[in-house]
């Protein structure tokens, strides 16, 4: 028997989930640029530029599973509150 999860509904949630999306559109272009590119100096400052934004993304999703562990813990004592 599968159990569905809930779904935490928070603006800053949301906002974390949409800066990921972007990050990762932003990836795909720079590798399709890089893909292009014949200058290795420019191929260089392209992998520099994937790599911080890797990064970010990294820091991104360590806020976002800190943020729903909160929440969730959050969610458990109202729950604990309301028996």
């Amino acid at each position: 028997m599968k159990r569905k999860q809930r779904e935490i509904e928070d603006p800053y949630l949301d906002d974390l989930k949409i800066e990921f999306n972007q990050y990762s559109s932003e990836l795909k272009k720079l590798r399709q640029k890089l893909l292009k590119s014949s200058s290795s100096s420019e191929q260089s400052k392209i992998i520099k530029k994937m790599d911080s934004i890797s990064t970010k993304m990294e820091n991104n999703q360590k806020q976002s599973t800190k943020v729903t562990k909160s929440r969730l813990k959050d969610m458990k004592k109202m729950d604990k509150k309301r028996i």
